[in-house]
């Protein structure tokens, strides 16, 4: 190899360990903030789930580990049941949850039915309830709400372009 080649592996290789570093360092924090508030309020709990699940997801896109994929999946379930009994439906930390859940699913675990369940029954349980939506809230629980229909869309369209049976 060049030492071009050579120098460009090097720089590679130390922003990998740096990403890394970074993600792992964010869970231990995040790790350190759920233990700390036991008492938190339930948003915040949720957020918190939902940003490990996030960083183990990001882990997970970087480097092949099992371990990192299992946790990913942990956090969010963990997220989306607290979420479900505790957060109304359009409450955008619920929603953003559905969002990233659905993707890590489709992308990462490769399991595209509950992807695209996770997506649909967030965007459907949120569009029965959009009237109750508060000002402060409705721009972003919409936007998040257009994110999950757009992902069901470009799911359905991928399924039917590789023969697989579309869900309705």
């Amino acid at each position: 190899l060049s030492p071009v080649c050579l120098g460009s592996l090097r720089r590679a290789a130390s922003i990998n360990a740096e990403y890394m570093g970074v993600c792992k360092e964010a869970i231990s924090l995040l790790e350190m903030m759920t233990a700390i508030e036991t008492e938190q309020e339930t948003e915040n709990q949720v957020f918190l789930l939902k940003m490990s699940a996030d960083y183990y997801r990001y882990l997970a896109e970087f480097k092949e580990d099992e371990s990192n994929k299992e946790n990913a999946e942990k956090f969010y379930k963990n997220a989306l049941d607290l979420a479900m009994t505790e957060l109304p439906e359009t409450h955008p930390t619920r929603l953003g949850l559905a969002l990233n859940y659905s993707v890590c699913c489709y992308e990462i675990m490769k399991k595209q039915e509950l992807a695209c369940q996770i997506a649909k029954e967030a965007f459907d349980s949120a569009i029965e309830k959009l009237d109750t939506l508060n000002d402060s809230s409705y721009k972003d629980s919409t936007l998040i709400m257009q994110l999950l229909r757009d992902n069901l869309t470009l799911w359905s369209v991928t399924e039917n372009d590789e023969g697989l049976p579309t869900e309705k």
